[in-house]
């Protein structure tokens, strides 16, 4: 069962995804909250799963209460899913750097929404690579924030050539299946050395790897379709 927690100050929006997710068989809906605040004491309380996370909230906004998630040991497994409009670059930027697991749009149809809910759960493949890859370029352009570098590309020389091959797909958003495919390896073969780069980049999800590997150049804005 994946546990999740809906945060936004917008009392329709956190009712309609509620109703949404309540009726799929595989999600719980534990808690709905209308701050970031709320959203890291729900987190705190209970063993959560996935967050959606609204960016502009009142009191704790979207991005510090991620950055607070996935600053902290105890509670950093939750995965955060940033519900948005998709028109905030800057504010996507910000969340990507505070460990944000992923992006969907406010706009976007039930059944892409349940999907993005797993998909942040099961870390299987960075949401919409497609509309992240322009903000991977500003991330980039950005400075890192206090306490933060770029990943270390001597950190590269740790991984195999297969493992180098499967971190540039895994920046293409590729997911397992797609990854064993273009390979020739099985599905199950990609998981584990997307498992073994994680541990040896220190990277708690994919959505760290592809923001890793654009800092050190494995891939380059704009070099993907």
């Amino acid at each position: 069962m994946i546990r999740v927690v809906i945060a936004d100050d917008q009392a329709l929006i956190r009712s309609a995804v509620r109703l949404l997710l309540d009726a799929q068989p595989d999600v719980e809906v534990v808690a709905e909250v209308a701050d970031g605040a709320e959203a890291l004491a729900a987190v705190r309380a209970s063993d959560v799963d996935v967050v959606v996370m609204d960016i502009r909230m009142p009191v704790m906004d979207g991005i510090a209460a991620t950055t607070a998630i996935c600053d902290d040991p105890s509670i950093a497994r939750t995965r955060v899913l940033i519900l948005t409009t998709f028109e905030e670059d800057d504010y996507l930027v910000q969340a990507l750097r505070a460990g944000a697991s992923g992006f969907i749009g406010k706009g976007a149809e039930p059944d892409e929404i349940v999907r993005a809910v797993r998909v942040a759960h099961s870390g299987e493949a960075l949401l919409s690579p497609a509309a992240t890859r322009s903000l991977i370029a500003r991330y980039l352009d950005a400075a890192p924030p206090p306490g933060r570098t770029r990943a270390d590309r001597s950190l590269l020389d740790q991984l195999t050539p297969r493992e180098r091959e499967v971190l540039a797909l895994v920046a293409q958003g590729r997911s397992n299946d797609e990854i064993g495919a273009e390979l020739w390896i099985s599905p199950a073969t990609a998981k584990t050395h997307v498992n073994r780069i994680m541990a040896k980049l220190d990277a708690r999800d994919r959505a760290q790897l592809v923001v890793w590997a654009y800092e050190a150049g494995v891939v380059v804005p704009g070099g993907q379709d």
